[in-house]
């Protein structure tokens, strides 16, 4: 299990690429360096601890959201099957420094939910996020504890306010009645 506060899962292992040990990464960032800057990098496989491991090259596929990297130690087929569907991670206490209007989505778990028709109710907490092809928040609803999918969009998120601790919905009509 990852700990929120220690780690960002910034990409998956999805499969091996040719027979020199290249891995095919798709990406959950926004920062490409990330899968193309050689140095250390942490990898964890489902329900393990993070272990370190070093970058040696990287480059992007055209067209695509896949990196395709090479880590040291990882010199053939085998090898590389081996990392299918570990996480990249980076710490926390690592990420990139933002402009001031920009933040990072991890800082979004834990935030109040309010609405539009009332920003003084609150009506749930983001609980996770789910990153497989669209952001979309985890929002458990306090009324009835259910989790809604809500997706991440200025139309429906129109305001994020870290500081204070909160963000403001303006879900499509029903979602929040399933």
């Amino acid at each position: 299990m990852i700990d929120k506060n220690e780690w960002l899962v910034v990409g998956l292992i999805t499969s091996c690429h040719g027979i020199k040990g290249q891995v095919k990464v798709k990406s959950l960032s926004d920062f490409e360096e990330r899968f193309l800057k050689p140095g250390m990098r942490w990898l964890q496989k489902e329900n393990e601890p993070p272990s370190e491991i070093e970058l040696i090259s990287g480059f992007k596929q055209p067209g695509k959201e896949t990196f395709i990297i090479k880590f040291q130690g990882i010199n053939n087929r085998n090898n590389a099957e081996q990392l299918k569907k570990y996480k990249i991670l980076v710490k926390t206490n690592k990420l990139p420094k933002l402009k001031k209007e920009e933040y990072h989505l991890l800082e979004l778990i834990n935030l109040q939910v309010k609405t539009v028709e009332n920003d003084e109710l609150i009506i749930g907490k983001v609980t996770n996020l789910e990153n497989e092809k669209n952001n979309l928040l985890v929002i458990e609803l306090f009324k009835n504890q259910k989790k809604v999918l809500i997706p991440f969009v200025k139309e429906i998120v129109p305001v994020v306010d870290i500081k204070n601790n909160f963000l403001i919905i303006n879900p499509p009509k029903g979602l929040l009645e399933l």
